[in-house]
């Protein structure tokens, strides 16, 4: 299999990667013609950027499956086995190049067949492009609910929405208020959150949840726009002592808030924070990680399986083979993984390369995969699968909650320093 990168810079210039890409859907807007033995998906992602080293951990998610289904017998269509082929244009982290980058590959390319940019800001720039073009678009890395209340009938995203990130931390912390004698109501909470689509959305699942449980806010600030520098919040983290620190800044922040809550000595028992592990934080912070929860779309120790990985942990461990640098597999690269499998379930059950045919079958879809399970609302979000949170223990990422999921118990108050 021969996988493409298109890069667009600003200035206009293409570099190319690997063989030049073809355009090999082509035709009228409604049938997705296909050249050859070979079926091109197509997706704008940020390579660069400040959410490049999560898109490349997408990029590598969807190659990974797409060589995989490839070794496996392909896509099987009409009586006939197709290959699959990813075409990736850089949208440099900016929602503007993402809209531009997919009317060229659908206007121009005759992509017909879109895999999702990452992050919820590029999404949601994105999902008017597909929609106008009545373009199917099966995404992996927007969560924001925005995207679940327009009406959109060609989007479809196998991850479970943001507000649900951290509001089993609040849950979790009203628990172990109650094992120490105390009520939920007498949590105090400081929230710390990017001033996005996505962690604010984070943000309103977590004030629901203390909403539920009567819990104090004593501080609620937005981070910089560049992520770099929290300490001014910090400082006040310090000084009030709240039992709950959740923050959310995708990988940037995650690691701006690791770098400062280590080197102010910011000692709160509970501190729960989104993108742990894109943001290598056990490698860059060591101990002083532990004690971090972490929700997480996807873990390797859920019993989640399926024809084409196997297990969780059967994925995690041949992703670790193919990609170098890894000692945690993000989620973020599982999911990217379990779109290009519907891809093919759908293509499969469609028989056809028909997109208003492809996009009914995507939006029937009922499957199990390594990922967890994937079933998709009328407003084309899953509604299948939950996310769980997970704690740094000892340098490792263990399921803490929820009960049914964990797999060790959660650690209070938190051991890193």
């Amino acid at each position: 299999m021969t996988l493409d990168i298109l890069k667009y810079t600003r200035r206009g210039a293409i570099a190319v990667m690997g063989v030049a890409a073809a355009a090999l859907l082509a035709g009228a807007p409604a049938q997705a013609k296909v050249e050859g033995d070979t079926i091109t998906l197509g997706s704008a992602i940020s390579l660069t950027g400040k959410y490049s080293s999560n898109g490349l951990d997408s990029q590598n998610g969807y190659d990974l499956a797409a060589k995989r289904i490839n070794e496996t017998g392909g896509v099987k269509v009409g009586g006939k086995s197709y290959k699959l082929k990813v075409v990736y244009y850089d949208d440099e982290s900016t929602p503007a190049r993402t809209a531009q980058l997919l009317e060229r590959l659908i206007k121009q390319d005759e992509v017909k067949f879109i895999l999702g940019p990452y992050s919820s800001a590029t999404t949601i720039a994105a999902a008017p492009v597909t929609e106008k073009y009545n373009v199917p678009m099966i995404e992996a890395e927007g969560a924001s609910r925005a995207l679940f209340n327009k009406g959109y009938k060609y989007l479809f995203a196998v991850l479970s929405t943001s507000e649900q990130y951290l509001a089993s931390a609040v849950s979790l912390a009203a628990e172990i208020a109650e094992k120490n004698g105390k009520k939920p109501s007498d949590v105090r909470v400081a929230l710390v959150f990017e001033n996005d689509a996505f962690s604010l959305d984070v943000r309103a699942g977590v004030l629901d949840d203390m909403k539920k449980f009567g819990m104090q806010t004593v501080i609620d600030d937005k981070m910089p726009t560049d992520l770099s520098d929290i300490s001014a919040t910090l400082t006040k983290v310090k000084a009030l002592k709240p039992d709950l620190l959740v923050i959310s800044g995708h990988n940037k922040g995650a690691v701006t808030a690791a770098r400062q809550i280590k080197e102010l000595q910011v000692d709160v028992p509970i501190i729960a924070m989104t993108h742990c592990e894109g943001a290598k934080i056990v490698q860059q912070f060591g101990a002083s990680a532990d004690g971090y929860l972490c929700p997480t779309q996807w873990a390797e120790t859920l019993s989640y399986s399926d024809k084409y990985f196997g297990s969780a942990a059967e994925y995690d461990k041949l992703f670790k083979a193919t990609f170098e640098g890894y000692t945690n597999v993000p989620y973020q690269a599982a999911q990217a993984s379990a779109a290009v499998l519907v891809w093919k379930e759908a293509l499969e059950r469609a028989n056809s390369f028909d997109t208003a045919k492809v996009r009914d079958a995507i939006a029937a879809t009922d499957t199990m995969t390594f990922y967890g399970p994937i079933k998709f609302s009328p407003a084309g979000n899953n509604v299948a699968k939950p996310m769980v949170l997970r704690q740094i223990q000892n340098g490792e990422y263990v399921v803490v909650a929820p009960s049914k999921y964990a797999s060790h118990p959660v650690e209070w108050p938190r051991k890193g320093k």
